[in-house]
């Protein structure tokens, strides 16, 4: 059963799609733009002012027959979408732009994970021939598969995918060509479609198909081709054998970029000071790590330890104590100096409004302007103005010729913030902080367990001799005569609890 949609411009003009329950709303989004001669990468669809999934089919979205939809603009930068790769049952997650295509995507799982194939597999048929065959990767995206290079060149923002998480399925098929001859044909075709990112393939003999050949050496084959095929989100390492047309391979600067510091595979030759070390994405879920931890109550409870603590405390407190001399202080502060004047590098974490962060690994010499200039060349908005804060009593680190660590005392490893100035606009805010090409090399923050301690350890460390010397008179019966009242009475007291 068929129906139709409306799709309504910005200019007022109109275009009716037909639609049935399985058209992809994507499909619905290229036919009205094909019919009202705009280009369908710039635009989307809003139903009600609230974007509208185009990666699934009409009948999940909602939508009724004859509804009418708005079609708007997309953000010039490329939004961060979080995509989870499901090979074979297992699942890998990656937080990419959507302007990146298919193939990309996969490429990048791939240098990530280096044990994972999916672009190069090869299988091998028949019994004793030693020949490998090419295993077409098949992706899958609510239900909608895309199997052709031409199909795996569309971006993700092509397939519907603009915000959010979404889910990849990735299967085989095999194909009748060889292992050898179909990389030779991707390569070509990729340097056809992105001459400027697509190095050449390395030029290797096929497989024989002899029967001494053995088939360990093919699937070495297979992966050793599978890392050294073009692709735009990988580059060529500087030692691959040049192509037999005598001209060295050379990569885009986006395939450059693979081979940073912030790269599994990069080597640390030359490091640029300017680049983070280290980039990590915004936590997946709106709610804290913190939040999901589930402890006892009665770990909150006070503790005897805790009282003889809390006294030791206030019996420090009304000692009355000397104010230290001019000449303590001025010693103090030499000895802080000396000890900054030690420090080689300090780490620094810098958290964003959008939640995403960097580390970058600095140096006695560098001062707030580098630090502001470094930022700025990993900005999509590097326009923007900005400023740094420490925490606690929120020093601002202003942009100027004061080094961090002698100026800022910054030692060991140190966490800013960053904050927007109140001039930048609304739509600068909402947008992603990082540029795609940044964005697409962060990483998830692993959140390390803290191993539990047994309630006897936490008392000793807590309170120390005066805690196991309470064990003690237990042990011989010299506190077997308190009850837990009593306990509770006295435990108000010390702690200031009870009523005056």
């Amino acid at each position: 059963m068929s129906t139709h949609v409306e799709v309504v411009a910005s200019d007022l003009r109109r275009a009716k799609v037909k639609v049935t329950p399985g058209t992809y709303m994507v499909d619905v989004l290229g036919e009205a733009c094909k019919k009202l001669n705009l280009n369908s990468d710039k635009y989307e669809l809003k139903y009600k002012q609230k974007l509208v999934d185009l990666s699934g089919p009409f009948r999940t979205s909602g939508l009724g027959p004859g509804a009418k939809l708005e079609l708007v603009q997309k953000s010039k930068s490329a939004s961060i979408v979080s995509i989870a790769l499901d090979v074979n049952g297992q699942r890998y997650v990656k937080k990419l732009p959507s302007d990146m295509t298919l193939w990309q995507v996969m490429r990048q799982f791939e240098t990530a994970e280096k044990s994972l194939i999916i672009t190069g597999r090869g299988v091998p048929v028949g019994t004793n021939t030693g020949q490998l065959y090419y295993e077409a990767p098949v992706v899958n995206i609510m239900g909608r598969e895309y199997s052709a290079l031409e199909d795996l060149q569309k971006t993700l923002s092509q397939c519907g995918v603009n915000s959010g998480s979404m889910v990849l399925r990735v299967s085989f098929k095999q194909s009748e060509k060889t292992l050898y001859d179909a990389m030779q044909e991707i390569g070509q075709y990729l340097k056809d479609v992105e001459p400027d990112q697509a190095p050449a393939v390395e030029k290797t003999q096929p497989p024989s198909s002899s029967g001494t050949d053995k088939t360990p050496t093919h699937t070495a084959l297979s992966a050793e081709t599978s890392r050294s095929e073009p692709a735009a989100a990988t580059s060529t390492n500087d030692e691959q054998e040049p192509s037999t047309g005598g001209k060295p391979s050379t990569g885009g600067s986006e395939a450059m970029d693979v081979d940073s510091p912030l790269s599994p595979a990069s080597t640390p030759a030359i490091i640029d000071p300017l680049q983070p070390t280290n980039i990590f994405s915004a936590p997946s879920s709106a709610t804290p790590v913190a939040a999901h931890i589930q402890e006892d109550d009665s770990i909150y409870e006070p503790t005897i330890a805790h009282a003889q603590l809390r006294q030791q405390q206030l019996q420090k407190r009304a000692q009355n104590t000397r104010l230290k001399s001019d000449e303590e202080l001025a010693a103090e502060a030499a000895e802080e100096a000396a000890k900054l004047a030690q420090i080689t590098k300090v780490e620094v974490k810098i958290r964003f409004p959008d939640q995403t962060s960097a580390v970058w690994t600095l140096t006695p010499e560098k001062t707030g302007a580098f630090l502001y200039q470094a930022i700025r060349g990993v900005m999509s908005h590097p326009e923007a103005r900005f400023k740094l804060i420490l925490p606690g009593p929120k020093t601002v680190i202003h942009e100027d010729d004061k080094r961090l660590i002698a100026g800022y005392r910054l030692k060991g490893r140190e966490m800013l913030h960053l904050l927007w100035e109140e001039d930048v606009p609304p739509t600068v805010r909402r947008e992603p902080f990082l540029q795609g090409s940044v964005a697409s090399k962060a990483r998830e923050i692993v959140v390390p367990e803290i191993p539990k301690e047994g309630p006897d350890e936490e008392e000793e460390v807590v309170a120390g001799p005066s805690v196991k010397q309470a064990k003690q008179d237990k042990g011989r019966g010299g506190g077997s005569s308190m009850d837990s009242e009593a306990v509770k009475k006295k435990l108000s007291r010390f702690l200031g609890l009870g009523k005056k």
